[in-house]
Order: C-alpha cells, then sequence, then structure tokens
C-alpha cells in the first residue's frame, strides 16, 4: 500500500492549496564511531532550501542518543508536501561531545541530500541513501521515512507500571523503561515515545506518558502499538525484557483484566519450552483529550498584544548619515522599518484595537538629555500606544528626529515592562508578542536572562530582529530552542525567545516584498506553538467561539 495520498476533497467554486502535512521519521545504520572510549552520540539536523533559493537554513534537530551507531530517532519532522514544488533537503549527522548548540562544536559524521518527492515517490516512502563525510571511507546509512498525518488533535494520556520484571544486571535489579513504536502501513514499527528509567527496581511505575495519537497511531485508533520494555545500560546497548502489543481502543477499556501485558521475551521463549513470560504491565490510568490549536484560541477570543522596541543607542551611528542604521531614506525604508513592517502587517490581524505600544530604549530624552532605557515612542508615558503599524512608523520617524542616540543596550527594562502588562492577562484572554530590534551586543545580560526566566510564565513571546552587521554570537544564548535559557540555576519554564538577524533575509537583486514576506514566516513561526504551550501549561482551554452568522433575509437578491 502507498503510504502517501492526497486527502483534499474535491469543491467546485472553491480554492484550496495542493499540500498536506507529512511526519518524517529518520533513523541511520552502521555510523561511524568518533569517540575514544565509547560510541558515537548521534544527532541529525535537518536543512530545507526556500522557494526559488540556493540558501540552506535549518529546519529542525533530532535529539541525541548516547553511545549508539544505530539510533532510531524519536523526534519527527512535520513539513507540508506540496506536489508542484521540489523541496531540497539536507540531513548532516553529527556526533554530539557537549550541550553547546554550536554545531561547530561537535564532530561532523556525514550528510546526504534528497528532495521530499524523492522521499514520497520511494517504494512505501521509505528512503534510503548512504552518507557522505568528509573522506571517502563508508560512514553509514540514513533512512527516511514519510508518513501522512492524520488532523486528530487527540492526545492520549497514560500511566503504567511494572511487575516481578525480568532481573538483568549482575549487581543489581534492571532499569526498566519502555519504547512506544508505531506500526506503519508497510507493517513495520517507528518509534514514537520513550518512558523515563527506573533506577534498579523490577516492579517500576512510570510517570504519565502524553502522546499526541496522530503520532502514536496516525488517528488509526485499531493500528497495532508495539511496546518494548528494557534495561538501561549506560553503554547503549540496553537489554531487552520484553515485548508486547496493544491499540488505542485496547487501551481506552481502562485499568484492568484487558489492560495487563506479559512481556515475552521471543530469544527466551525460543529456548524454554516452560517459559510463561519476563514480568507484567499493567494500564493504571488513560485518558483521550482534546489538543487545541493555535487556532482554537483566536477562535475563541484570545487576542495578540503587538510590542515594539527599537534600540537608539550610538552604535546605530548619526541619524543624519546615509551610513546610519537609522537614515530615514525619503525612498528607501532603513532595516528598523522593514522588520516592524513585516512583523507587524502579519501581528495586526490579530488585534482588534489595532493599538501598539512602542518603545525606545538607549536614548537621551529632551528636554534635559536623560538616558532612558524605556521610553514611548510617542513621549507619552501614560499611554504609549500607537494606532496601527503608520502609527508605529509615524513615532519612529518623529522620534528619530527628537532624541540623542546613546547607550548602553539594555534589553530587561523593556521586557519587565512587557511582562507588568501581561500580569494582568494570565486567563488566556490576550497574548503579547514583544518585537525587539537592535544592532548590538547586550549590555546586561545577566539581568535579560532573569527577565526572560520571569516572562516565561507569562503569556509572552519575544522575537529579537538584530539589524546591522555585528556578530550576534551572544544572542543565540536567549534563543533557547537547543538549551533553555536559565539565570543562577532557574531554567525558563518555556522558549520565549526567537532571534534571527536581518542581513539573513537582505539577497542582493530580489525583491524587498520577497524579504519581509520570509523575515516574517522565519521569526513568527514559533509563536503559535509558544502561545499552545502557555495556555496548556495553565490548562486554559479557549473560550467559545462566536456562532456563525447566517442571514434571516431568505429572499433572493435581485439579478
Amino acid at each position: 500500500m502507498q503510504s502517501i495520498s492526497l486527502k483534499n476533497s474535491f469543491h467546485p467554486f472553491s480554492s484550496s492549496s495542493p499540500s498536506c502535512q507529512l511526519c518524517l521519521d529518520v533513523i541511520c545504520r552502521n555510523l561511524i564511531d568518533a569517540d575514544l572510549f565509547s560510541k558515537s552520540d548521534p544527532m541529525v539536523v535537518m536543512y530545507t532550501q526556500g522557494l526559488g533559493s540556493k540558501e540552506w537554513r535549518e529546519f529542525g534537530r533530532t535529539e541525541t542518543i548516547w553511545n549508539n551507531l544505530n539510533p532510531d530517532f524519536v523526534k519527527k519532522f512535520i513539513i507540508d508536501y506540496f506536489f508542484e514544488e521540489r523541496q531540497a533537503m539536507r540531513f548532516d549527522v553529527y556526533d554530539v561531545d557537549s550541550k553547546s548548540p554550536d554545531l561547530s562544536k561537535h564532530d561532523f559524521l556525514g550528510q546526504a541530500f534528497c528532495s521530499l518527492g524523492e522521499v514520497v515517490g520511494s517504494s512505501g516512502s521509505r528512503y534510503e541513501a548512504p552518507l557522505r563525510g568528509t573522506s571517502s571511507r563508508n560512514t553509514g546509512r540514513i533512512v527516511i521515512t514519510a508518513e501522512e498525518l492524520d488532523s486528530s488533535k487527540d492526545v492520549i494520556h497514560m500511566q503504567f507500571n511494572g511487575r516481578k520484571l525480568d532481573k538483568k544486571d549482575l549487581f543489581g535489579k534492571s532499569d526498566p523503561f519502555m519504547v512506544f513504536c508505531r506500526c506503519n502501513e508497510n507493517n513495520s514499527f517507528t518509534v514514537c515515545h520513550k518512558t523515563e528509567v527506573k533506577k534498579n527496581t523490577l516492579n517500576p511505575e512510570w510517570g504519565m506518558i502524553q502522546i499526541p495519537v496522530r503520532t502514536l497511531c496516525n488517528g488509526d485508533y485499531d493500528r497495532t502499538i508495539k511496546v518494548e520494555v528494557y534495561d538501561w545500560d549506560r553503554d547503549g546497548g540496553h537489554d531487552l525484557i520484553g515485548i508486547f502489543t496493544t491499540s488505542v481502543n485496547k487501551l481506552t477499556r481502562g485499568p484492568g483484566p484487558d489492560n495487563v501485558y506479559e512481556c515475552i521475551n521471543p530469544k527466551k521463549k525460543a529456548k524454554k519450552k516452560k517459559y510463561k513470560h519476563s514480568g507484567l504491565v499493567n494500564l493504571l490510568h488513560v485518558k483521550i483529550a482534546k489538543q487545541f490549536s493555535f487556532l482554537d484560541y483566536i477562535r475563541g477570543g484570545t487576542e495578540l498584544n503587538f510590542v515594539v522596541a527599537i534600540d537608539f543607542t550610538a552604535s546605530n551611528g548619526n541619524p543624519n548619515q546615509p551610513s546610519s542604521l537609522h537614515y530615514i531614506h525619503p525612498n528607501q525604508p532603513n532595516q528598523y522599518a522593514l522588520a516592524i513592517q513585516a512583523v507587524g502587517d502579519i501581528v495586526q490581524d490579530y488585534d482588534s484595537d489595532k493599538l501598539f505600544p512602542t518603545f525606545g530604549f538607549g536614548a537621551r530624552l529632551p528636554p534635559d538629555g536623560r538616558v532612558s532605557h524605556e521610553f514611548a515612542l510617542n513621549f507619552n508615558p501614560a499611554n504609549p500606544n500607537c494606532f496601527g503599524i503608520q502609527g508605529v512608523m509615524e513615532a519612529y520617524q518623529h522620534s528619530i528626529r527628537s532624541v540623542q542616540l546613546y547607550g548602553p543596550t539594555n534589553f530587561s527594562p523593556i521586557i519587565n515592562s512587557v511582562s507588568r502588562m501581561a500580569v494582568d492577562a494570565t486567563n488566556g484572554s490576550q497574548y503579547y508578542i514583544l518585537l525587539m530590534i537592535t544592532d548590538g551586543v547586550i549590555s546586561d545580560m545577566g539581568a535579560t536572562k532573569e527577565a526572560i526566566v520571569n516572562a516565561a510564565r507569562l503569556p509572552i513571546s519575544i522575537i529579537i530582529v538584530g539589524v546591522g552587521a555585528a556578530e550576534f554570537d551572544a544572542m543565540e544564548e536567549l534563543d533557547g530552542d537547543t538549551v533553555r535559557v536559565s539565570h543562577r540555576g532557574i531554567e525558563a519554564e518555556r522558549d520565549i525567545v526567537q532571534f534571527v538577524p536581518f542581513r539573513d533575509y537582505i539577497a542582493q537583486g530580489k525583491s524587498q516584498i520577497l524579504s519581509q514576506a520570509r523575515l516574517a514566516k522565519d521569526v513568527l513561526a514559533e509563536i503559535p506553538d509558544q502561545l499552545v504551550g502557555y495556555m496548556k501549561s495553565r490548562r486554559l482551554n479557549p473560550g467559545s467561539p462566536p456562532p456563525q452568522y447566517t442571514s434571516t433575509n431568505t429572499a433572493s437578491a435581485p439579478v
């Protein structure tokens, strides 16, 4: 059976996007051993190319699997599939040597290139290719499997315990963990979840598991789920305790005789005639709940509040000179203006009053020249709102002619100010998006990290756009995609910061509109998940959407 089908139904007199969402599963085999005293610790980084572009851009990373040359990664890549486009992909495999997100700090093992169409068009939508490394030696293989995702929003919550599991360790008991595997349409299995390891026990009780139903069975409640129970070993050679199978439909019957499972070890069963099992696994709790989406919250009345903060430090250059990042050209908007327009044009559609608090930082203000790290761009501290993006632009152009660029570059006052706004919006009715545009290195990094850790508890996302040619390496510390921001040992509850350098979106000879569209797409891509993550962490369900309008006039309109 072919794994991929276009499920878009035919609707005359309408339009639709000829695409579907695919889940890409990645495994590697026979990787080279890059570590001296142990096996490699592999991670895969996926890259894509934009339409009409040759630039490779990071799409995502798998988790790291320690001491394993044949890893089956749990992290999947969810990607939109367009039949009419050639969607180029690159997969780089690294041996991870530290917690650093900088790939240059890790050992490169090899890479593979393909298109999404090649994966979909392969037999069973399973594409296999050799990894090409820096030398001619065989560096292993990568296997990429695609499956169309079901649209189910259900999440299954489960908890299990084990009883009298086999003892596998010589000087102790076992260290058991469970691996859940989804059955694919070609009857192969894909790892989709691993539990935590319970140390030195034959009677473990694992924590609550939450898995999207479409990840576990792609919406097919009768599809086979294989569960493998292992004894964890430090060297990555985990010992199989036993296997059992189930399905979502069976699990939903709840705790009881139907959900007590015998763990069967195939090798032991083949050798011993009187073999019964290697222990029991019991279902303790099960619940299926709907997972709400970003659109559910927007339809339910959640509004996005857009806040803008602009860097007015002296490192931007004299605004009267064309070389300045703040230079106001009569025909060509500067990078600050382009970033405001790119992000604001998208966000303003989700804000009913179109009133945007807009601030500056790092300037000396009239009339006495005092330095401010948080001032209203309209010079009205009691009401810093600007009406619409045009109002923001007008306030920006007026203020640049009224202040003296100074310094230093302090982020924390602005972030703390927005946090104070958001404190009164923790009921799910509002979500704040702070756009900070800067040209240089943050002067108050410690205070900024503390402000971000505090803001992560509130309905806030922060977008930082770096303009100009400065190096922004320190900014990557704030973008918690790989390593979560922390301050004095306290880690941020959520990843709420997205950083991008604006220069990556200025293409010579390319359309300015296209560059702005790419910027907006990338910086806003994480907002829906961040909003849903906050609502979920606070157990806030979306409000009821307003009733659909239906006309009471049944008479036909005159022709």
